[in-house]
C-alpha cells in the first residue's frame, strides 16, 4: 500500500494517541480501595477488647463534638496564616492560634494540588491519583465510601455553601446548597459574596450539624496576579473577618451540658509563586490546618506548628462526630484532638483507626502480614486487652495509666507504618493495558525510523507491505497466540484488567493491528537488508554535515536526558542550550557560504522572494551582514526571554523579569513595553495579509491592548492606575469579532485555491490564505497572553522572519533540516512562555477571556492553544513557509509532516519505556507523571499538526 509522506505520518502519530491513552489507563494507578463496596457500618466495627459480648461492646463512644464548621479557603498557602501575612491580614485567627483554645497543623496535601483530587482526600481520607487533574475539570459523583455520606447516613443535617464541585461529587448530600462556578477565574468578589450572604441568617438557626463553606477568590486572586498581589491583602482579611464572626456565633451558642462545637480553618492545596498549583513544591502541598474548640486547652504562645497529612482530618472528624472512618481512607486520626478525653475513649478511638487501616492493608498488600506496622497492630491490640481487663478489674493503680500510655504510644507508631505503608502503595498498574500500549508505540516507532529512506524521498511515498501482511501464515499465527495470552491473563487477573473489561471486538480489532504492524516491519526490515546481487543504487548512502550531526546528536541528548529526574524538572536548560548551538552551527555555515566560498554565492536565487535589505532601501551586497547577524539577534532575543520568566524547580522562586513588570509600581513601563510588542507583531504579521485583514489586525491588536487594560494589566496614557478594573468581556469579544474575521478570509482563499484550475494562482491563493490564517491565530495568541509575555511573542514572530529570510532560504536548507529546526524552536518557546513539566504551571485563566461564565469546549481549547502557543506557531509558521516555496512545496510538505511525527514519537517512546521500568521511582508521581501527561498531550498537539499537514498536501501532480 503506497501512501504519501504525509498521510503516513498522520496515520502513524494516530495510532500512537491511541496507544499512549491506553498506557495511561494502565500506568496510573486504580485507587487503594478495600475489596468490599459497600459502605462502613456502625455494626462492621471491633469489638473493644475482652469486654464481653454486651450490646454496648461493638460501638465507637460518643461524638466529641455537637456541630462542625468547617471553612475551606481555596489556595491557602500555611504562610498565608502562620507566616508574616497571617500577623498582618489575619489578626484575628492568629491570636486564636497563639492565644485561644485551638490545635494548629502544617497539612500535607499529595500532588496533583488541585481542588477536585483535594476534596475527594479531604472527605475519603485515600489519595487520588494523576488522572483526577482531567476529571477536575467535569467531576462526576462521588461513588466511593466519604465522611458526607457517612454523616448523610447517621442523619446529621449538612450546609453547604461555595465551590459547586462539592454539589456535583455528593448530589442531594445536603439539606441546604448553594454552590459556585470554580473555573471562572476572572471573578474573586461576587463568588465569596455568594457564600457570606448566608452566614448571618445560618449561624442564628438550630437546624444543622454540619456547616461547610468553601471560598474561591483567593485561588482565583493567584490564577490572576500571584500570591504577591495587592488584592491578597484584602482577600486575607475579609476571610479573617468570616472567621471572627464564626467562631463568635459558635460561642454564643455553647451551653452547659452539650458537646462543644469544632471551628475548622484549612486549605485544600497552597499556590506558587506565580500563583498556579497542581505540582508537589512546598508552597502547593503545605497548607495550614486551625482546629478551634471549648474542648481544647488554651494556648500560652505561638509554637511551630506540626507537620501531618492532610488526609489525617478524615478520621479524625469521622470519628469526633461518632461516625464510622471511611473504608478507603488512609489517614490517622490527630491525637491531639482526643487528648483531653478519658484514656479508655482514647485507645478505643486508636483501636478503630487501626482496626479500619489493617483492613485496608489486607485488601490491597498480598504480605500484609510481613508489614511492621500490621505487626505492631496486632501487638497494640493485645496489650490494649490486658489494659482493658485491669480496666473493668477496677484497677485504679498508677500502674494502669503507665500501661494506658505504653497501649497509646505503640497504637501511634503503628498508625504511621500502616499510613506510610498504604499511601507509598497508592494503587495497582494494569501492567497488561500498559505492555499493550508500549509495544504499540514501539512498533509505531520502529515502522517510521524504516520508512524513512522512502519518507523523505524526492517522491515523498512510503511502501508499506500491508496487503501482503494480511494475507501470510505469520499474520494469523500472532493472531492466535494474542487471542490465546489475552484469555489466559483475563481469566488470571481476576477482572482487574482495563482491557479485560472491553468487548471482545475491540480487543480483538487491537489485536489485529498489532500482528500486522509486526508483519509488516519485518517485511519492510527484510526489504531493507543489503544483498549482495544488487549493487548499491544511487543516493542509499546519506552524508551528513555538520548541522545534520548537531540536530541529530541534539534529539538523541534531549531523549536519554528524560531519564533523569533533575532533567525532567529542569527540561528548559536542555532546549536553552540545543537553541544556542544551532544558533552557532547557522553562524558558521553563514560564514562559510558568504565569506568562505564568495566566487560560488555571487547569484541571486532563480526564484522572486521577499527581500528585508532592498524593502530598507539597502544595496543587495548589505544582504550577508544582515544573515550574519540573524544568528546573534536570535541568540539575543533568547537570551532577554530566559530572564522574562524563571521555569522549572531549582530557580523558579527567584524573582524574574516577569515579576518586575507585574509589580504596581513598573505598570507604566509594562504599558509601554506591551504597546511596542503589539506595533511589532503587527509590523512583523500585516506583509502577509491583504488589505482587509491588515485593518482587522490593527483593530484586534488595539483590541488586545484595550482587554489588557480593562483588566488592570495595563494603562492608557489618559488613564489613572487606581481606576476600577472589570473582566475585559466586550473588548476580549471584540478581539475575538476580528480573529474570525481574519481565520473566515484565510480559508476562503484556501476553498478558492482548490478550485482554481491554475496551478499558478492556486499556489499564491493557498499561500495567502495560509498566511492570514497565521495572522488570525496570531491574534488569538496575543490575546491570551499575559501583559509580561507580549514581547515573547514579538520575540518568536522576530526570529521567524529572520530566519526565514536570511537562513533558510539563502542557505537552501531542506525541508527536513527546517523542520527539525522548526520543532527546537517550538519547544525553547514553550518554555520561554514560562511553562515547565509542573502542571502547575499551566495558566487555566485564559480559559475564560471574554466569558461571562464557565463554558467547558472553549475554556479547554483556550488553555490548550495558550500553553503550547510556542510549538504550534512554529509548527505552522513552517506550513506556511513550506507552501510559499512552491519549487518544492510537494515534496517539502511530505517531509515536514513526517519529521514531526518521528521527532515526537522519539522521546515519547523512550519515555513511555523509561516510566515502566522506573515506576516504582522515589519521584515517579512528583516528577515522572506529570511529564507523561505533558508528552501525552504534546503527541495529540503533534497530530493535530500533522493533520493541517496533510490537508495543505494534495497536489499529486509530481507523484508516480
Amino acid at each position: 500500500m503506497r501512501l504519501s509522506s504525509s498521510v503516513f505520518a498522520l496515520l502513524c502519530v494516530m495510532c500512537e494517541v491511541l496507544s499512549i491513552a491506553l498506557f495511561l489507563r494502565g500506568f496510573f494507578p486504580v485507587p487503594v480501595k478495600s475489596s468490599l463496596s459497600s459502605e462502613s457500618k456502625a455494626s462492621d466495627l471491633p469489638a473493644e477488647p475482652l469486654t464481653g459480648s454486651g450490646t454496648n461492646s461493638s460501638e465507637s463512644p460518643g461524638p466529641v463534638f455537637r456541630r462542625v464548621v468547617i471553612v475551606l479557603v481555596d489556595a491557602l498557602r500555611e504562610d498565608f496564616v502562620f507566616g508574616s501575612d497571617g500577623l498582618r491580614f489575619m489578626p484575628y485567627t492568629r491570636h486564636v492560634v497563639e492565644r485561644g483554645s485551638s490545635h494548629s497543623f502544617i497539612a500535607k496535601a499529595r500532588a496533583p494540588t488541585v481542588t477536585m483530587p483535594r476534596i475527594k482526600a479531604l472527605t475519603t481520607g485515600s489519595i487520588p491519583g494523576f488522572i483526577d487533574v482531567v476529571m477536575n475539570l467535569n467531576s462526576p459523583a462521588l461513588l466511593e465510601d466519604n465522611l458526607i455520606w457517612q454523616a448523610k447516613n447517621a442523619g446529621k443535617r449538612i450546609i453547604f455553601y461555595g465551590d459547586d464541585t462539592w454539589v456535583r461529587l455528593f448530589p442531594k448530600h445536603f439539606m441546604e446548597q448553594d454552590g459556585t462556578t470554580s473555573f471562572f477565574v476572572s471573578d474573586y468578589t461576587e463568588v465569596d459574596n455568594n457564600v457570606t450572604r448566608h452566614l448571618d441568617d445560618t449561624l442564628k438557626r438550630d437546624d444543622w450539624d454540619i456547616l461547610i463553606l468553601h471560598y474561591l477568590g483567593l485561588d482565583h486572586i493567584g490564577h490572576i496576579s500571584g500570591p504577591h498581589s495587592s488584592l491578597i491583602g484584602p482577600k486575607l482579611t475579609e476571610m479573617d473577618d468570616i472567621m471572627k464572626k464564626i467562631h463568635a456565633a459558635l460561642i454564643s451558642k455553647e451551653s452547659e451540658g452539650t458537646s462543644p462545637n469544632l471551628l475548622v480553618l484549612c486549605g485544600d492545596h497552597g499556590m506558587t509563586e506565580t500563583g498556579s498549583h497542581g505540582g508537589s513544591s512546598e508552597p502547593e502541598i503545605n497548607t495550614p490546618l486551625v482546629l478551634i474548640s471549648p474542648a481544647f486547652r488554651r494556648r500560652g504562645g505561638f509554637e511551630e506548628p506540626g507537620v501531618l497529612e492532610q488526609v489525617d482530618l478524615t478520621p479524625t472528624l469521622a470519628l469526633g462526630q461518632g461516625l464510622p472512618i471511611s473504608k478507603n481512607s488512609v489517614g490517622r486520626l490527630i491525637p491531639a484532638v482526643f487528648e483531653d478525653l478519658s484514656l479508655r475513649d482514647q485507645l478505643r478511638f486508636l483501636q478503630l483507626n487501626g482496626h479500619q487501616l489493617s483492613c485496608l492493608l489486607e485488601d490491597n498488600n498480598p504480605t500484609f502480614h510481613k508489614e511492621d506496622g500490621y505487626e505492631l497492630f496486632r501487638v497494640a491490640e493485645k496489650s490494649h486487652g490486658s489494659w482493658m481487663k485491669l480496666y473493668m478489674d477496677g484497677n485504679t493503680s498508677e500502674v494502669l495509666g503507665n500501661i494506658g500510655k505504653k497501649v497509646l504510644k505503640q497504637y501511634l507508631e503503628a498508625l504511621k507504618a500502616m499510613s506510610s505503608a498504604l499511601s507509598k502503595q497508592l494503587g495497582k498498574y494494569d501492567m497488561y493495558s500498559m505492555i499493550m500500549g508500549m509495544i504499540l508505540v514501539l512498533q509505531v516507532l520502529i515502522l517510521l525510523l524504516l520508512a524513512m529512506p522512502e519518507a523523505l524521498s524526492r517522491e515523498a511515498v512510503v511502501d508499506i507491505p500491508l496487503a501482503a501482511s494480511l494475507f501470510s501464515l505469520p499474520f494469523y499465527l500472532l493472531c492466535l497466540l494474542g487471542s490465546a495470552l489475552h484469555v489466559l491473563i483475563c481469566t488470571s487477573a481476576g477482572g482487574l484488567c482495563y482491557l479485560c473489561s472491553l468487548p471482545w471486538v475491540l480487543v480483538f480489532a487491537l489485536i489485529i493491528l498489532s500482528s500486522a504492524l509486526m508483519c509488516a516491519l519485518v517485511a519492510m526490515a527484510a526489504r531493507r537488508m543489503p544483498t549482495s546481487s544488487k549493487s548499491p543504487t544511487k543516493g542509499s548512502g546519506w552524508t551528513l554535515s555538520e548541522l545534520d550531526v548537531v540536530l541529530l546528536v541534539g534529539t538523541v541528548g534531549h531523549t536519554l536526558s528524560l531519564a533523569s529526574s533533575s532533567f525532567i524538572e529542569e527540561e528548559h536548560q536542555t532546549w536553552y542550550f540545543l537553541l544556542n548551538t544551532l544558533c552557532l552551527a547557522v553562524f558558521q555555515d553563514v560564514c562559510r557560504k558568504y565569506f568562505s566560498e564568495q566566487e560560488e554565492g555571487g547569484e541571486e536565487e532563480s526564484f522572486s522572494s521577499f527581500s528585508p535589505a532592498v524593502e530598507l532601501g539597502m544595496s543587495v551586497g548589505s544582504e550577508k551582514w544582515l544573515a550574519l547577524a540573524t544568528p546573534l539577534l536570535t541568540l539575543t532575543c533568547c537570551r532577554l526571554l530566559r530572564s522574562l520568566n524563571h521555569t522549572g524547580v531549582q530557580w523558579a522562586h527567584l524573582p524574574d523579569f516577569g515579576h518586575w513588570l507585574n509589580s504596581g509600581d513598573h505598570k507604566m513601563f509594562l504599558s509601554l513595553l506591551g504597546a511596542l510588542s503589539l506595533a511589532l507583531i503587527f509590523l512583523l504579521i500585516q506583509r502577509h495579509c491583504s488589505l482587509v485583514s491588515k485593518i482587522a489586525l490593527a483593530l484586534g491588536l488595539l483590541g488586545v491592548y484595550s482587554y489588557r487594560a480593562a483588566v488592570g494589566n495595563v494603562l492608557f496614557p489618559w488613564q489613572h492606575s487606581s481606576r476600577t478594573v472589570s473582566k475585559g468581556t466586550v473588548e476580549a469579544r471584540f478581539v475575538y469579532v476580528f480573529v474570525l474575521g481574519i481565520l473566515f478570509t484565510g480559508v476562503k482563499d484556501l476553498l478558492r485555491a482548490q478550485l482554481t484550475s491554475s496551478a499558478g494562482d492556486g499556489g499564491r491563493l493557498k499561500s495567502r490564505g495560509l498566511w492570514e490564517v497565521y495572522s488570525g491565530v496570531v491574534l488569538l495568541v496575543a490575546l491570551l497572553f499575559r501583559a509580561h509575555n507580549l514581547p515573547t511573542l514579538a520575540c518568536c514572530l522576530l526570529v521567524q522572519t529572520v530566519m526565514a529570510q536570511f537562513i533558510w532560504k539563502r542557505l537552501h536548507y531542506d525541508a527536513a533540516q527546517t523542520t527539525i529546526m522548526h520543532y527546537w524552536f517550538g519547544q525553547a518557546f514553550f518554555y520561554f512562555q514560562g511553562n515547565s513539566n509542573n502542571i502547575g504551571t499551566v495558566d487555566i485563566s485564559v480559559g475564560f477571556v471574554g466569558l461571562e461564565s464557565y463554558v467547558e469546549a472553549p475554556a479547554v481549547i483556550l488553555t490548550a492553544l495558550s500553553t503550547y502557543a510556542g510549538p504550534l506557531l512554529w509548527a505552522f509558521h513552517l506550513l506556511c513557509y513550506l507552501t510559499s516555496q512552491r519549487h518544492r512545496a510537494v515534496m517539502g510538505l511530505g517531509h515536514g509532516s513526517y519529521c514531526f511525527a518521528l521527532l515526537r514519537s522519539i522521546p515519547a517512546v523512550f519515555y513511555v519505556v523509561l516510566v515502566t521500568g522506573l515506576r516504582y521511582h522515589l519521584f515517579i508521581w512528583s516528577v515522572f507523571s506529570p511529564k507523561l501527561l505533558y508528552e501525552a498531550m504534546h503527541t495529540l498537539v503533534t497530530t493535530a499538526v500533522c493533520v493541517c499537514f496533510t490537508f495543505m498536501d494534495q497536489d499529486r501532480s509530481g507523484r508516480p
